[in-house]
């Protein structure tokens, strides 16, 4: 009976022992996500806030908005002042149009003058006095217009401020509404619709969750035999006795140990060496920020 139980006591322990080197690992951390906190760019009441913790949202979708009436009523101010402003500006086409018809009765002048004295009928001095009259209504144009010119540039110029307050409040007025930047799901809810808020102030936590972060530590002696890109096995408490296996990516790997002694004498004090590492892995929904999780290399 001795000789029967032997082999079997012998293979027991043999697959106890390979059971335990299963379950050894390599290191061990938690997971974590890149959280983002979306805080308000804006003053004033939350009118409107469509979200809620657990909520999956997408980048660039509008969750709310925040009062702008008052900066809205600016602007149709500053754009009245604008339009009063610009009416001052003179019409130059109207304002020289009677020096321009003189203009051209003077140049008739000049031409039938010309044409006189080629014939001997006209005197050389009154084709001079029509040349002269010619270049002082082009002159009296010139100064006119140069004159309105000037005029409108100086409206223009009192209006640009104006124009620049107004795009000032086109930016405050884009900040009322409240835009999600990241795709993610919302952690965290810090505001309600009818609350104030300010600029600066918290209104969610959102982090991507469709693939997460763990923050492993690996000892020194292991280091050399890591190296980013590397593909690990990642082990997740399932039930009691088993675990629920990822496949994860090396994405980072820590250039100095985060707890070094003063002094390292022998292999073993190297051993205590401990480096941090960042492994990806896809996260099938199951995977939660702070679990606990150890690696395989």
């Amino acid at each position: 009976m001795k000789k029967i139980l032997l082999p079997f006591a012998i293979l027991l322990i043999s697959l106890m022992s390979c059971g335990k080197n299963e379950d050894k690992y390599d290191a061990s951390g938690t997971f974590e996500a890149v959280e983002t906190i979306v805080s308000a760019q804006g003053t004033g009441a939350i009118k409107e806030l469509n979200l809620e913790e657990g909520q999956v949202l997408k980048a660039g979708q509008v969750v709310g908005y925040i009062d702008s009436v008052q900066l809205y009523l600016k602007k149709k101010q500053l754009e009245a002042q604008i339009k009063a402003t610009l009416s001052g500006k003179p019409n130059i086409a109207a304002q020289t149009a009677s020096l321009e018809e003189q203009l051209r009765q003077a140049k008739r002048e000049q031409l039938r003058n010309t044409n006189l004295l080629r014939d001997d009928a006209a005197t050389k001095k009154q084709l001079e006095d029509a040349n002269t009259q010619v270049d002082v209504i082009k002159k009296q144009i010139a100064a006119l217009q140069s004159s309105l010119n000037i005029t409108t540039a100086n409206l223009n110029d009192q209006a640009r401020p104006l124009n620049v307050q107004i795009e000032q409040i086109n930016d405050l007025l884009d900040k009322c509404r409240i835009i999600n930047e990241v795709n993610g799901t919302v952690l965290t809810k810090y505001a309600e619709a009818s609350e104030v808020t300010d600029v600066g102030k918290p209104i969610y936590k959102i982090a991507a969750l469709n693939t997460i972060i763990l923050r492993a530590y690996i000892t020194g002696d292991l280091i050399p035999h890591v190296k980013v890109g590397q593909q690990v096995k990642v082990l997740v408490d399932d039930t009691k006795d088993t675990y629920k296996n990822y496949t994860g990516i090396i994405e980072w790997v820590s250039s100095k140990a985060e707890f070094t002694p003063k002094t390292i004498q022998t292999k073993d004090e190297r051993a205590d060496l401990v480096y941090a590492v960042k492994i990806r892995v896809k996260n099938d929904g199951f995977l939660k920020i702070g679990m606990y999780g150890e690696i395989k290399l």
